[in-house]
């Protein structure tokens, strides 16, 4: 018995030398085959393939069940090349609309959206390499001018051909970036010196000695500059940029044609720093933080059906501190891993506490995860103690990540999540669309929800490419057996296009705001 390859099937049959395809002459093979039988690959009227049976003997005619047996073969594999073909279109159509909606549509550049993924990588990278990163704001002086002048045609290309000059100057591994109308930003990665950049600097300046050549004519255009650096080894986030925004309208004041620098690491922000990892120290061992909850709605009918555990700290003398800067500072001075246990510990028994009230009642309760916390030794043993010592039930615990677990440590950071999977607990991914390759973790990561970020669903009333990508990861998590929950929502017009996106559950100040423990539980039904 031997099996042949024919189009993208391969046949393989056991016919019996008494078997013959009626009015089917045998066809004499080089490879010694003497019958060769074919069946149509059916789809509805269409015939998508052929199913080739091939056979050792000339003679024997081919049984009724036999023939049906071929056939429905031939269907079933007709069946299974276009469930694949339509997978993979749906994969590229998934990538294609996020390559759309991370970058410019007028110069092709990259977005503020994309601008984010590669500012959170390269915040990972610089405190791994103990290296700094460089922001560079650049504003067209005058631009609303040259557009009341001459039109917006003639301003969008002058805003092409200002990206394509500025493109020839990108280092390798940098990013240049359109975030506004006029604005322009280099992001620039592993500096070990501030003057890495002078270069680099004096060839944006130079970029604009010379006019830009339009179509119908020929304009001269200047440019502000602001520059703000990290320190070798910070957390970089949004700031950043902010901070170099700050230093390119200082040098506007200045009469424009300039560029302006803002040092990131003033020693009051060193001092107010140490001070911040003092004081958490101190919150740690008095039980001076707090967890809050926000409740998390199953969209069909607006049952609550989980909760979120966020981590709060009010600072004595400081009031409330933001808790991406609480996590920063925790992960800096190794305290990390102590306030996610104790997030975990205080949770669950806030969980036990309300479903000892209300018997029966499904809720599930979502603890967010850092990739540290993760990657800590001893993190499987922590989350086992804490199951056993609250009494908690697996099925009902989600652990929020995010995929920057895996910049470091791919292959270890998978078996950390196959071994919470082997408790029972369920996974999240978090932040869905900000972070590193997301499409390619999608199908990798062993998670049950994927949470589309804030970012994406508060543009879904003003920007189309924001509802695409919403609808296209929705899509896409639904065919990879995955439900979504959409973060961030807080509008009703929010909520109906999620909704219309297929979305299963959402949460966000439309809903309910954060609130304490005894709370959350007045309002559970």
């Amino acid at each position: 018995m031997t099996a042949f390859a024919t189009g993208q099937v391969v046949a393989v049959a056991d016919l019996s030398a008494d078997d013959q395809l009626p009015g089917f002459g045998p066809a004499a093979l080089a490879a010694g085959m003497a019958a060769v039988f074919t069946f149509p690959m059916r789809h509805g009227d269409r015939c998508v393939g052929a199913l080739n049976l091939y056979r050792d003997a000339l003679a024997g005619p081919l049984s009724g069940s036999t023939m049906r047996a071929a056939q429905t073969l031939a269907d079933v594999a007709a069946a299974y090349v276009l469930h694949a073909d339509t997978r993979e279109q749906m994969i590229r159509n998934a990538d294609r609309f996020r390559d759309r909606s991370l970058h410019d549509t007028l110069t092709g550049l990259p977005n503020r959206y994309l601008l984010q993924e590669r500012i959170e990588h390269a915040s990972h990278r610089a405190q791994r390499t103990r290296t700094a990163v460089a922001v560079l704001f650049i504003d067209l002086d005058h631009f609303k001018h040259i557009n009341d002048a001459y039109g917006h045609c003639a301003g969008d290309q002058l805003l092409i051909a200002v990206a394509a000059r500025l493109t020839g100057l990108v280092r390798p591994g940098d990013t240049l970036a359109r975030v506004a109308g006029d604005e322009f930003v280099f992001l620039c990665e592993d500096l070990t010196d501030t003057r890495d950049i002078d270069g680099l600097v004096d060839r944006i300046s130079g970029a604009f000695s010379t006019p830009f050549t339009l179509t119908a004519l020929e304009i001269a255009v200047t440019a502000s500059l602001g520059i703000a650096y990290s320190g070798p080894g910070e957390l970089v986030t949004d700031d950043l940029v902010q901070d170099a925004d700050i230093a390119m309208h200082q040098a506007k004041r200045r009469g424009g044609a300039n560029r302006q620098v803002i040092n990131q690491r003033l020693a009051e922000q060193a001092h107010d720093r140490d001070h911040l990892e003092r004081d958490l120290r101190v919150a740690l061992a008095h039980n001076q933080l707090d967890v809050a909850y926000q409740p998390i709605v199953r969209l069909a009918d607006g049952a609550v059906t989980g909760v979120e555990a966020l981590l709060r700290w009010t600072r004595p003398g400081h009031g409330p501190v933001p808790a991406q800067t609480t996590v920063a500072i925790a992960e800096q001075c190794g305290l990390i891993a102590g306030i996610g246990a104790w997030v975990l510990a205080r949770s669950c028994q806030d969980w036990m506490t309300w479903i000892g009230k209300k018997p029966g009642r499904h809720l599930d309760l979502s603890v967010n995860v850092s990739p540290q916390q993760l990657m800590a030794p001893g993190f499987i043993s922590t989350v086992t103690d804490v199951l056993a010592a609250t009494a908690m039930d697996p099925a009902c615990l989600v652990l929020e990540v995010t995929e920057t677990i895996f910049i470091e440590d791919d292959e270890h950071a998978m078996t950390i999540l196959d071994q919470l999977k082997a408790l029972g607990i369920r996974l999240a991914l978090d932040d869905f669309g900000t972070g590193y390759s997301s499409l390619t973790h999608l199908r990798r990561f062993p998670v049950d929800i994927v949470k589309i970020d804030r970012s994406f669903v508060c543009d879904v009333n003003s920007n189309p490419a924001a509802t695409t990508m919403v609808a296209a990861v929705t899509h896409l998590a639904h065919d990879l057996g995955k439900i979504v929950t959409a973060e961030g929502v807080d509008s009703a017009a929010q909520c109906d296009q999620i909704v219309a996106a297929g979305c299963e559950s959402a949460q966000g100040f439309y809903f309910a705001h954060p609130m304490t423990a005894h709370d959350f539980y007045a309002q559970l039904v």
